[in-house]
């Protein structure tokens, strides 16, 4: 450990994007930052989303620096940006980053062991559009072509829903015909996100996850085919929900988060769209102040 603070950076990211699931995930521009420095004695800072959590040592961040250090005579301060418990990747993005600001020579390794699936945190490493899996009980990830020319806008309801009520909602068996239709759409998806002229509505489509989660969130149908409706290619649940992502031409982002916005009310959805950037940096590790505090 160095004798000095150690800042580290990650993004936020939306996984599965739609057939997707538990395979892809793209990096978006909402950020939390971790600094780990020596101590005498145990201390946890917290900031902005999430900092109504408990600052003891049960604390994901603090779970994570002690692990890697092998002791907790450390101070933490962590400032997120990123919605909790709405599919938009904290859990995975700030064990990230406490990772790497613990000095962890596998970041991704770490978080992917406190999160179960890698597609959340190999996103929020790499940055960008990334495909990951399981190999040999390692995280893999790859890069994949994603447009500079298309724009996102999150939709991000008030309403938490937990991982882990989300995946209870999941068969644990699917139909042959259900897993082709998935790939195919996959194959579609990742085609148009390489060059928005091939993106279609359809290739947003999924049979393995969201019409079994829409129980938990009956108004996400709704989102969907409403930004749709107001010009988004396509859209499709952000992770394991709530928040809707939707994808559109960056120029058009802007008003489409507007026109989200007042979809939101429209429906009785209490929360608030955004329009964000790909964020195509992935983590960064330094000490220096974070451009967007």
């Amino acid at each position: 450990m160095e004798t000095k603070a150690r800042c580290a950076t990650a993004p936020a990211s939306s996984a599965n994007l739609g057939p997707g699931f538990d395979a892809l995930g793209l990096a978006l521009g909402l950020y939390v930052r971790v600094c780990v420095s020596p101590a005498a004695e145990f201390s946890l800072a917290s900031s902005g989303e999430g900092s109504e959590l408990p600052t003891n040592r049960s604390h994901l961040a603090a779970r994570v620096v002690i692990e890697v250090l092998g002791h907790d005579r450390v101070a933490i301060s962590v400032h997120s940006q990123i919605p909790l418990a709405r599919g938009l990747g904290s859990s995975a993005a700030l064990a990230l980053a406490a990772a790497a600001a613990a000095g962890s020579e596998d970041p991704l390794g770490v978080a992917v062991g406190h999160e179960g699936h890698p597609e959340n945190a190999a996103a929020s490493f790499a940055g960008g559009l990334v495909a990951a899996a399981m190999v040999d009980d390692r995280p893999i990830a790859r890069p994949l072509p994603l447009d500079e020319r298309l724009g996102f806008v999150v939709m991000v309801p008030e309403a938490e829903l937990s991982t882990s009520e989300a995946r209870s909602a999941l068969s644990a068996q699917v139909p042959h015909s259900d897993a082709a239709f998935n790939l195919g759409r996959m194959g579609l998806l990742v085609s148009g996100l390489g060059r928005r002229e091939d993106l279609v509505p359809q290739a947003f489509e999924d049979r393995l996850h969201q019409s079994q989660r829409s129980k938990l969130f009956p108004e996400a149908t709704r989102l969907i085919e409403a930004i749709v409706d107001q010009g988004a290619y396509g859209a499709c649940w952000s992770g394991a929900g709530t928040t809707i992502l939707a994808v559109c031409r960056v120029e058009d982002a802007a008003i489409l988060a507007a026109k989200a916005n007042q979809v939101m009310v429209h429906l009785g959805v209490a929360g608030q769209a955004m329009h964000l950037q790909a964020d195509r940096s992935g983590l960064m590790v330094g000490d220096g102040p974070a451009p967007w505090l």
